[in-house]
């Protein structure tokens, strides 16, 4: 006797959530498929395929995610596949969430770094979605301050009395020895959930933060990525997890923002799109935890950065456009310079020239209000005059305004230090790039060779695509002595 199949169990968290937003199953089916264009996908759903799943059938692949960010949508509240009695098998949007609470957002960025750091090179694949700028930079714009996050701090100071409590679920800290100081309580290498953070380890995260940027500077985003990706899982995690007061915490949670926005920054150079999104949006989110309104407002700025390189310019002025209003006027002038010039960046390749100009010059005004002994935070220091010259470089090219653009660009670099080494190759690729706009085929090619020998030297996906976009300018003089010399010289470099 041939046994039945087993009745599937309809899916009553689901059915509640359609009932609660207003959805019809036709009405449903419409807005996935509508989001799957979103991320490229042909998904053709209708209203017998969400009958099927209020019967408790599990949709494949991304679905379940994708329901659940339609939902999040419509209802204006977080919500996981879950949430909606769903598997999430592959849920494109993980790591995108603002997360409600401090403790949240801990578990989903250590999250990202724990698969980052090991075997999983499709989490590098993930693409970028312009969709996913909108919900964090709202939630971050007119989202409350965290009132609390400090952790576990009153059981440490006063175990004998048992006044306070750890929270639920961590682990005591370990006993220190006799006479031992709070930093050696534990070898570094073991320290675990719970530990103590001290003074100590925030200059540590302070000085390995750093370290990376100086490496990302001079040898690209690939040269030491996983290695700092792997401290943030090892060291940084179970700081995170450990116990501190309020001002400790704060001054944590900064340093876990800029870490991370700086893992982020490095998948950027290696063309992880998709990945380092997720860490943008999940330094945004450590920032408010730290309540560092200046710095979420770079993390935004950093996200506007990716969005003009990918040729979204609308988003991009967008993004530095709620930078601005979130960090207010009370921010040091360069802060105000810095953001008016990512704006400048967006318009620039919308091709809106007014626009454009207008951002570049409250841009100047802020950095000529500049004045020395001015408090200046230490992630803003490196947007100086060579910084803003290479600005106006990017936009006149993007312009195609390119006598102007060859001015800015040889300005930034006559005064961009040697250690600036990727910055001063981009800026050298739009020296070639505008000298080829005025005609000057031989000076352009000469440029265009040094950048190129440049880009082999350093891990960067980005600087290889400068090289690659100057080439693709230099297809209809293909033919010429100049470009025949120059692809020699390229060649060599192989």
């Amino acid at each position: 006797m041939t046994e039945r199949p087993a009745q599937r169990t309809p899916n009553r968290q689901l059915a509640a959530l359609i009932a609660e937003a207003g959805f019809s199953n036709a009405g449903l089916a419409r807005r996935v498929d509508q989001l799957g264009l979103e991320h490229g996908l042909d998904l053709r759903y209708d209203k017998t395929s969400v009958t099927r799943w209020l019967r408790g059938q599990q949709p494949r692949g991304t679905t379940p995610a994708l329901i659940a960010e339609v939902f999040t949508r419509r209802l204006g509240r977080r919500l996981t596949a879950q949430d909606l009695g769903l598997d999430a098998c592959a849920p494109v949007y993980a790591g995108l969430e603002f997360a409600a609470t401090p403790e949240e957002a801990v578990d989903i960025v250590s999250g990202l770094w724990r698969k980052d750091s090991g075997s999983h090179a499709e989490l590098r694949k993930i693409a970028f979605t312009p969709a996913g700028l909108v919900v964090p930079s709202r939630d971050w714009l007119i989202g409350r301050a965290d009132e609390k996050v400090g952790r576990g701090e009153a059981a440490v100071r006063i175990p004998a009395q048992g006044r306070g409590t750890a929270p639920a679920g961590t682990p005591a800290p370990a006993p220190a020895e006799p006479g031992a100081p709070a930093a050696r309580r534990r070898p570094p290498a073991e320290r675990g959930p719970g530990q103590r953070v001290t003074s100590g380890d925030l200059a540590a995260l302070r000085s390995v933060g750093e370290l990376f940027r100086t490496l990302d500077d001079m040898y690209g985003g690939g040269h030491a990525r996983q290695a700092l990706v792997r401290y943030l899982e090892h060291e940084l995690e179970p700081m995170l997890r450990g116990t501190y007061g309020e001002q400790t915490g704060r001054r944590l949670f900064a340093a876990a923002a800029d870490l991370t926005r700086l893992a982020g920054w490095t998948s950027y150079d290696i063309a992880a799109h998709g990945l380092a999104q997720r860490y943008f949006v999940q330094a945004l989110r450590l920032a408010q935890a730290a309540g560092d309104r200046a710095y979420g407002s770079y993390v935004l700025v950093t996200m506007s950065r990716q969005a003009v390189y990918l040729g979204h310019g609308r988003e991009a002025v967008q993004l530095a456009r709620v930078a601005q209003q979130g960090a207010g006027t009370s921010v040091a002038p360069v802060v105000q310079c810095l953001l008016h010039a990512s704006e400048a960046r967006g318009h620039a390749v919308l091709g809106e020239v007014r626009a454009c100009t207008s951002a570049l010059v409250r841009a100047e005004r802020a950095l000529a209000a500049a004045r020395p002994g001015d408090e200046v935070p230490h992630w803003a220091r490196f947007f100086d005059e060579a910084q803003l010259a290479d600005e106006f470089g990017h936009c006149f090219r993007d312009l195609q305004q390119f006598r102007a653009a060859a001015q800015h660009a040889e300005r930034s670099l006559q005064l961009r230090a040697p250690v600036y080494a990727r910055s001063r190759l981009f800026c050298r690729v739009v020296l070639a790039t505008a000298r080829l706009g005025l005609g000057e085929l031989d000076e352009a090619c000469r440029l265009g060779a040094e950048a190129a020998g440049q880009a082999a030297e350093i891990r960067s996906v980005r600087a290889a695509e400068y090289v690659r976009d100057f080439e693709r300018r230099l297809e209809p003089y293909k033919d010429a002595a100049p470009v025949r010399g120059y692809r020699d010289k390229v060649a060599a470099l192989g």
